[in-house]
C-alpha cells in the first residue's frame, strides 16, 4: 500500500510539475480581465470617477482620475498579456498605495481590518508578478526567448 500511495504522489507531482505553466497564466487572465474591465468602466464615466476623487480630497482631481483609468485599463491588458508584465505592475501597485492611503485608510482601525482591505491583497499580487514575472506563456517570455535571453527559472534549477 505504502508503494501505490508514493507512486500515486510521484505520478501526480510530475503531473504538476509539467502544468506549472497554468497558474501563472489563469492568475494573468483573471486578474488582468479584472483591470482592463474596471479602467474600462471608469474611462466610460470619466466625470462620475472624477466627482469621485473630487470628494476624496485627491489633487489634481480630473488628471489624476484619467490617469488612474488609464493605468487601470492599459495595465490589466498588457497583463492578460504578459507583456511588460513587471513593468506595469509597478504604476499598478502605485495605484493600490495612492487608494489606501487617500480612501480607504479612514476605515482602517486595526491591523486586522488593514490586511482585510482589497487593495493590500492587489499590492501582494502585484509585487508577485514584478518579482516572479508573467510565466512561461506571455509576450515576455517569447520576447526573452526571441532575444536570446537567459531564462531566470532555467538558472535556478540544480
Amino acid at each position: 500500500m505504502r508503494t501505490f500511495v508514493a507512486d500515486i504522489s510521484e505520478t501526480l507531482l510530475k503531473l504538476t510539475d509539467r502544468l506549472d505553466w497554468l497558474a501563472p497564466l489563469a492568475m494573468r487572465l483573471g486578474f488582468g480581465y479584472f483591470w482592463l474591465e474596471t479602467g474600462w468602466a471608469k474611462l466610460h464615466n470619466l466625470d462620475g470617477f472624477t466627482e469621485r476623487f473630487v470628494s476624496w480630497g485627491l489633487p489634481f482631481p480630473a488628471f489624476s482620475a484619467g490617469l488612474s483609468a488609464w493605468t487601470e485599463f492599459l495595465g490589466g491588458g498588457l497583463i492578460m498579456l504578459g507583456l511588460l508584465t513587471r513593468l506595469v505592475s509597478i504604476p499598478m501597485l502605485i495605484n493600490m498605495v495612492v487608494a489606501i492611503a487617500f480612501v480607504v485608510i479612514k476605515d482602517v482601525t486595526d491591523v486586522d481590518s488593514f490586511f482585510e482591505l482589497d487593495e493590500v491583497i492587489y499590492i501582494l499580487i502585484f509585487g508577485w508578478l514584478i518579482m516572479a514575472g508573467p510565466g512561461e506563456v506571455s509576450v515576455d517570455t517569447l520576447i526573452s526567448k526571441w532575444l536570446g535571453l537567459d531564462d531566470r527559472r532555467a538558472a535556478r534549477t540544480p
